[in-house]
């Protein structure tokens, strides 16, 4: 890799034309980018997907995606937390932009790992202010659907399937533990 493109890695680099290395900066454990002139060491941390299992009227509401990864797929409204962004209004973001979806969060339903692609999802239990839902740019179509008629082979991730059981299982409750992973499950396909 030529020292520009790594240095085009670097998102919050401070300076310009210090020598880039990979290296296992001192009293750390894990390769780094390191900047041999300021000692600037870039980070790169996993990724915070929020999202929610929204429903109305004990159906639940699912986003037939319309972009890549899984387009045609099922999921629940979720995405990337934004910067400066908490992790409650970035759920409450996500369902508007891909479900025009108004809501009231009321709990967190899970926090899941997906090693494989260095994510934490924080997942929150919501309801639907009203049934007034359209997709947005993200979604080819929005639909509230009951538990019955989940296209469960149809779901992108197989975390949306975690959401959803997990959703029902707590169903009536209002207080629990919030979910991870089910016992094995890392997310693969």
């Amino acid at each position: 890799m030529s020292q520009r493109s790594i240095i085009r890695h670097m998102n919050s680099y401070p300076k310009k034309g210090g020598p880039i290395q990979r290296i296992i900066p001192p009293g750390d454990n894990k390769h780094r980018l390191v900047c041999e002139q300021c000692g600037y060491i870039q980070y790169d941390n996993p990724k915070i997907v929020v999202g929610v299992v929204a429903t109305w009227k004990n159906k639940i509401l699912l986003c037939k995606r319309a972009i890549e990864p899984r387009t045609g797929y099922w999921t629940l409204p979720a995405g990337y937390l934004e910067l400066n962004e908490g992790t409650e209004d970035g759920a409450k973001r996500e369902a508007k932009e891909e479900a025009g979806a108004e809501l009231k969060l009321n709990a967190l339903l899970a926090v899941y790992n997906i090693q494989r692609l260095s994510q934490v999802q924080i997942i929150y239990r919501a309801d639907l202010i009203n049934d007034k839902i359209c997709p947005g740019a993200e979604s080819e179509s929005v639909t509230l659907f009951p538990i019955t008629d989940i296209p469960w082979k149809n779901l992108a991730f197989p975390s949306v399937s975690w959401a959803i059981k997990q959703h029902d299982s707590v169903k009536g409750l209002s207080v629990f533990p919030p979910f991870t992973n089910p016992h094995g499950e890392s997310g693969d396909y």
